[in-house]
């Protein structure tokens, strides 16, 4: 009897893979029996333990860093992560305004939740949205004086709070290292917001823009 691993949950979940085995007894403190009648498949590329190990930290990172910066965020400066992201991508920006299009690729998000985002921004009066005439009959998001001013605001908790977490804990080479694992990983599961896709589409959209 063989024993192999079924799950990429926190514990380790180990049971019989005889074929056709009507009730598979599973040992973990949250899973009981387990029924399943079809065959146990034989190539299934299995993480060993050494994989499974990094993958739950992978996991685990995944799904608690964002809820920590929001945290913080939302304590400090009234603010998600993704609104805070829009503010700092319009800051950047040339004349602090962009088309809703471009800053949906630039502050990593869908069009529909960027829309959202900037309706709370705009009733706070930190964003307008006006015509943008270089763009057709697009529509262009534009950080208004108190935007800067809340983003000026909220910055520097921010940055702290990333430090405290994530930079600060690791050497320069370890960071860099994350970095291009996240953006290696990013182009397979969101090549629209990778950043070297992102900076193509948005010439691509000049390229638009120009022949409009």
């Amino acid at each position: 009897m063989r024993s192999r691993v079924i799950g990429f949950s926190w514990r380790r979940v180990e049971c019989s893979t005889r074929p056709y085995d009507l009730r598979v007894e599973c040992s973990s403190r949250y899973a009981g029996g387990v029924t399943d009648r079809t065959p146990a498949p034989d190539d299934v590329p299995w993480l060993d333990a050494a994989q499974l190990r990094d993958w739950r930290a992978l996991m685990g990172l995944v799904m608690t860093l964002p809820p920590a910066l929001d945290a913080e965020l939302k304590q400090d400066a009234g603010l998600n992560s993704f609104e805070y992201h829009v503010l700092a991508a319009l800051s950047e920006a040339e004349h602090q305004a962009l088309p809703m299009s471009e800053l949906a690729i630039l502050s990593r998000g869908s069009r529909s939740r960027l829309s959202h985002a900037v309706s709370r921004l705009e009733d706070a009066g930190w964003v307008e949205r006006r015509a943008c005439a270089e763009a057709g009959v697009r529509t262009a998001a534009h950080l208004t004086p108190a935007g800067r001013r809340k983003l000026e605001a909220s910055a520097p908790g921010h940055v702290r709070e990333a430090r405290r977490l994530v930079v600060d804990h690791l050497t320069p080479e370890q960071f860099a290292a994350l970095g291009e694992a996240a953006r290696m990983i990013l182009r397979l599961t969101a090549p629209e917001l990778d950043e070297d896709n992102a900076e193509a589409c948005l010439a691509a959209l000049e390229g638009l823009d120009a022949a409009g």
